[in-house]
């Protein structure tokens, strides 16, 4: 049984082996644009996010904001009694889709094989470019300076021959650096990783993984992948294969949506459900907006709410079931599971969104039309 293990992670491994995968993540992207359009906020500490009188939170910290602890998601408000010479400017989204699209626009030059994760951060498979020799360490390399030279923009890389390990080594060398783990380099690099690293791994599961007296994926190697399922259930399989650096992912250049959601921060704290349910219309115009653009793809399999009381506590409700797009019917279906989610709290909100779940539409035939009764998510 043994021999028959240690077979197959070699087999894996060597299938990673003749990939060529890029992890590029731009640096405090958002920030950074508005560093570039404004010379002036140059070597300040600045953040992109919502006004702190508006219950605003930041979307990006550049490197000097983020020397005081201003981090990303952070309430404006919090990060300014953190640094109260933050310079905040408001999110402008045109001027961030614009560059992100000549970012992809120079990946394409190289690889048909793009993931975006985000505006800012994709994968890349460059197993089957020829520029430059082939060399992922060199095709990386010139995408950063192109980045550099086209929009004056950061970008750092991650190299290396999966998902899992490119991003971590993306992270490694920022900003503006470029990290490449060899196959060679991937049993000593991943083994003194923290487990905080791996995918998936939450503070939650991080605290839990920790109380087993493991530190890294080296200490997590200890444990048999049933072990592993005992204690942490389907995600104990991809913790036991992710501690050993395996990761046979493909690079998705069409990656499936799971869901949509719109969300509001109130400037004041909603009292009661009754103020709560005033705001879902907006909230359901929003989503009808975006969902416009899903439809064509996407069946809606399910809605879902989320709640975030005034002391920051989150709970969320979702109804399984085939769904479509009848405002009457979804504006009844979301304010059931705003009334129960409220009732778990029992007191003042601060933020309300709602959210679909998708299926694509080729396999919405087997989704049930019969709604299935709310859960929490």
């Amino acid at each position: 049984m043994l021999l028959r293990l240690g077979a197959a992670l070699r087999q894996n491994s060597l299938m990673s082996a003749q990939r060529k995968i890029i992890h590029i993540d731009m640096d405090c992207f958002y920030a950074a644009v508005e560093v570039r359009d404004n010379p002036a906020l140059a070597g300040k500490p600045v953040a992109v996010g919502g006004r702190a009188s508006g219950r605003g939170v930041l979307t990006t910290a550049n490197y000097e904001a983020r020397q005081f602890g201003v981090r990303s998601a952070m309430p404006t408000a919090t990060a300014l009694r953190k640094c109260p010479q933050l310079i905040l400017v408001p999110v402008n989204m045109e001027k961030y889709r614009a560059a992100s699209k000549v970012i992809h626009q120079i990946f394409a030059d190289y690889t048909d094989k793009i993931e975006p994760l985000s505006l800012d951060e994709a994968f890349l498979d460059v197993t089957d470019c020829k520029a430059l020799d082939g060399s992922a360490t060199l095709i990386a390399q010139e995408i950063r300076q192109r980045i550099q030279q086209q929009l004056q923009l950061t970008a750092s890389a991650g190299v290396s021959v999966n998902k899992f390990i490119a991003k971590v080594a993306s992270d490694w060398n920022k900003p503006n650096g470029q990290t490449v783990i060899r196959p060679a380099q991937i049993d000593a690099f991943v083994a003194a990783l923290p487990v905080g690293k791996i995918n998936g791994v939450g503070k939650v599961t991080e605290a839990k993984i920790h109380k087993l007296g493991v530190k890294t994926c080296g200490d997590l190697r200890q444990f048999s992948e049933q072990q592993l399922s005992l204690h942490f259930g389907s995600f104990g399989a991809r913790l036991y294969r992710l501690c050993r650096g395996i990761d046979n992912r493909p690079v998705k250049a069409d990656r499936i949506r799971k869901s949509l959601s719109v969300e509001r921060t109130f400037a004041e704290d909603r009292a009661d459900v009754s103020a709560l349910l005033e705001k879902l219309p907006n909230l359901m115009d929003d989503l009808e907006r975006r969902y416009q653009k899903q439809q064509h793809r996407y069946a809606i399999s399910g809605i879902f709410i989320k709640l975030k009381f005034n002391d920051f506590q989150t709970t969320t409700m979702a109804h399984g079931g085939r769904y479509f797009w009848d405002k009457t019917l979804l504006s009844h279906e979301f304010s059931q599971l705003i009334e129960q989610a409220w009732q778990r709290g029992n007191r003042a909100v601060r933020l309300l969104g709602i959210g679909f779940q998708f299926v694509e539409l080729d396999t919405a035939s087997s989704q049930p039309d019969l709604f299935n009764g709310a859960s929490e998510i």
